[in-house]
């Protein structure tokens, strides 16, 4: 089975100034609305776990969807035995041994060393069980609630009560329910507490095993009772079957082969994370109704919510992939953004429980029109383009909601310089209005699409022909004086204009025209990949790990660390020149990707760097979501059988693959030589075969302009 060879510690390995993925070891269901982890340390904020730790403080329930985000309705759980000087995290942790340790997705299992307890935890969607062998007297359990927290025993099996902490939250009072229900009966003193960072531990004799199951809510503390109902006979094995039923369901929607058995375990490990995010934030009630807490109106909603996403990151790659394997959840996501526009009065940007008005653009804009022009919930649509076009022409009182200068931009054509990131927004407003316009398409409103379509045109308004660069004009139409191409921040997000400039996914026909013609553009694409990755800091005032870690790879300024990077290599291909990209794109994936606990070349961010590994594996990538195109790229896998959602199957052949093969020879759809330096989304979905015949040396050849990738101005 996939899911026993996957180690849930990959990418796990960071620290505050350098990420090798920033991500977290998750144990739980696919999209759950909990995620369970092992907890090493309190001691270094949202770096709450390090694979080379050797100290377990407990199991952790959290919603983190990043360490840059911070946590919200945590709370930690503790085996103990004996007696112990302190209820604190301190005086009750262990030492363990990391290489005996379980991490899958399904279950985490530690030994405690100083307890001699063995433990299992197997989260289910709401809850899960927690399985405990004591090996000495006073077996016991601690529970730690960090901020405001009540806590009452019910009786001698179950306790229950809330907690209330996050790092942002429209709601101040935001409460997460628990219950937990105890096999063997507490023998310590009936519990009864309110308070502020506290623990409680809770006795149970001197015996040999406990199990614990718990039941969880953002509802109110019934449902948390009635979601634990549900699984109230399930043994441990139960839960673990379904678990392991879900995952096998997801991560055999793509079957590969590779020469390389190691380049199958980075394939796998990085489909896992593809099936963690968004979460689920809605619950079922008693009549089998979709129900959810609405932090906005603090008020319980019908129907379906998700959260813990960050659409500048996961648009790319993550909604995309769900076009291909996973459109009954798409489907569904898409509901639930719809749903927080109408408890907003603005599409999501940055969930995390609720809108947290993070990152330039409103790229939840990306994933709508890329469902629009594939047919996934064309219901929608209607309601989805007013909501997008709200966005485009209001500008929202509270910052975390829509576009920020949206009327500057309007009036401009470009975001002035006055707003921080300057660039990257009127960039990323350029492309939305494209996806609005996309959308309207769909609708056969053709004057709202006309309108759009010449909207995201402005791209060009801050390109400098002198430089060759986007640099950031301000109100008189003025570009920033003292222009420097390496300097980071500012007027880029993450990045200099070497990684902010080519964000035109809506027209690179038009961005190479205003570079002078393929031949400069090229040669400006030659220089940003083989020139040292060289920044500096004056934008910031010190070195932020973005660019620690594009340093750390030698690709030039190609900071495939970062999500504004990730198309850089198919640029080659909208000049006809995709050989260029093709060794580029193999040694990212061979030298940059791995399944060990430093296998990310940055943040992998929900998804995103995960889906960029899979799509570039299979051989072609999505550089414009909504456009209903994938760019050929360079195969990695040899062999690779999609399942697709359509019930079809894809098979994709390379060969001969081996290392020395670094070029794309020929390129065979059903047989057929397929000339098109891209792929349809429609053509896809229809199943067959791809056939790549890989080689040694390069195969240029004249493109002509119809097998180009879309481009508007083509």
């Amino acid at each position: 089975m996939i899911t026993k060879t996957i180690d849930t510690r990959h990418g796990t390995a960071n620290q505050y100034s350098f990420s090798s993925g920033n991500c977290l070891p998750y144990t739980g269901v696919p999209f759950g609305m909990n995620y369970v982890a092992v907890q090493t340390t309190d001691q270094k904020g949202s770096w709450w776990f390090h694979p080379e730790d050797r100290t377990f403080q407990g199991y952790r329930l959290t919603h983190q969807p990043s360490p840059w985000m911070g946590d919200f309705s945590r709370l930690l759980m503790t085996p103990l035995s004996g007696d112990v000087h302190q209820a604190s995290t301190f005086h009750t942790q262990s030492s363990y041994r990391p290489n005996e340790s379980t991490f899958r997705p399904t279950h985490v299992s530690v030994t405690q060393l100083r307890y001699g307890i063995t433990s299992t935890m197997i989260p289910s969607l709401y809850g899960g069980i927690l399985e405990i062998n004591y090996s000495d007297k006073n077996a016991g359990f601690m529970l730690s609630l960090p901020g405001r927290y009540e806590v009452e025993q019910i009786d001698a099996h179950t306790i229950q009560g809330h907690v209330i902490n996050f790092s942002g939250c429209e709601d101040n009072d935001l409460r997460f329910y628990f219950t937990f229900s105890f096999e063997e009966a507490i023998t310590s003193e009936t519990i009864k507490e309110t308070g502020e960072d506290g623990q409680i531990i809770v006795r149970f004799g001197d015996i040999p095993q406990q199990n614990i199951r718990f039941g969880t809510s953002f509802i109110r503390l019934e449902q948390a009772q009635l979601n634990l109902s549900r699984e109230a006979t399930q043994t441990a094995t139960d839960y673990l079957e379904k678990s392991l039923a879900l995952w096998e369901g997801y991560l055999s929607r793509i079957e590969v082969e590779h020469q390389d058995p190691t380049q199958t375990a980075t394939f796998y490990h990085n489909f896992y994370r593809m099936f963690l995010f968004p979460q689920t934030f809605y619950e079922v009630n008693e009549q089998g109704e979709n129900i959810h807490y609405d932090t906005f109106s603090k008020t319980v909603r019908p129907g379906v919510l998700y959260t813990n996403n960050g659409f500048w990151d996961t648009y790319k790659t993550v909604y995309p992939m769900y076009s291909l394997i996973a459109q009954e959840k798409y489907e569904e996501m898409l509901e639930g953004f719809l749903n927080s526009y109408h408890e907003t009065g603005f599409l999501p940007k940055w969930l995390s429980p609720d809108e947290r008005g993070l990152m330039p653009g409103t790229l939840i804009d990306a994933v709508i029109a890329d469902a629009a022009v594939k047919g996934i919930r064309s219901d929608l649509m209607p309601a989805m383009l007013e909501a997008m076009k709200k966005a485009a022409t209001v500008q929202s009182e509270n910052s975390n909601y829509g576009r920020q200068g949206t009327l500057d931009y309007l009036k401009y054509g470009y975001v002035p310089s006055n707003y921080h990131e300057s660039v990257n927004h009127t960039l990323d407003y350029a492309y939305s209005d494209f996806c609005i316009s996309q959308v309207a398409q769909t609708l056969n409103d053709t004057k709202t699409a006309e309108y759009y379509a010449a909207q995201s045109l402005n791209y060009r308004n801050i390109f400098d022909q002198e430089s060759g660069f986007m640099v950031a004009k301000d109100q008189e139409g003025h570009f920033r004086e003292n222009f420097l191409d390496i300097r980071w921040g500012r007027d880029y997000a993450e990045g200099s204009a070497w990684q902010s400039s080519y964000a035109v996914y809506q027209d690179f026909a038009g961005l190479i025209d205003e570079h002078g013609g393929a031949e400069a553009f090229e040669k400006k694409l030659i220089e940003l990949n083989n020139q040292a990755p060289r920044y500096n800091v004056d934008g910031y005032g010190f070195e932020i790990h973005e660019m620690s870690e594009m340093a750390a790879l030698e690709f030039g300024q190609l900071a495939i660390s970062n999500q504004p990077s990730f198309h850089y290599p198919f640029l080659f291909s909208y000049i006809g020149k995709p050989e260029m990209a093709q060794p580029l794109l193999k040694q990212l994936m061979t030298q940059a990707f791995n399944a060990s606990p430093t296998g990310y070349p940055g943040d992998e961010d929900n998804g995103s760097m995960a889906g960029w590994y899979i799509f570039n594996s299979l051989g072609f990538y999505p550089v414009t979501p909504g456009s209903g195109e994938y760019v050929i790229g360079m195969p990695l896998v040899s062999k690779a059988t999609v399942h697709l959602s359509n019930g079809e199957k894809l098979v994709i052949k390379a060969s001969p693959n081996y290392p020395q093969q670094q070029f794309l020879h020929e390129t065979k759809r059903n047989n057929d030589v397929h000339r098109k330096l891209f792929f349809d989304h429609s053509d896809l979905m229809n199943g067959g075969t791809i056939h790549y015949q890989l080689g040694t040396v390069p195969t240029p050849r004249t493109v002509t302009t119809n097998e180009l990738p879309f481009s508007l101005s083509k």
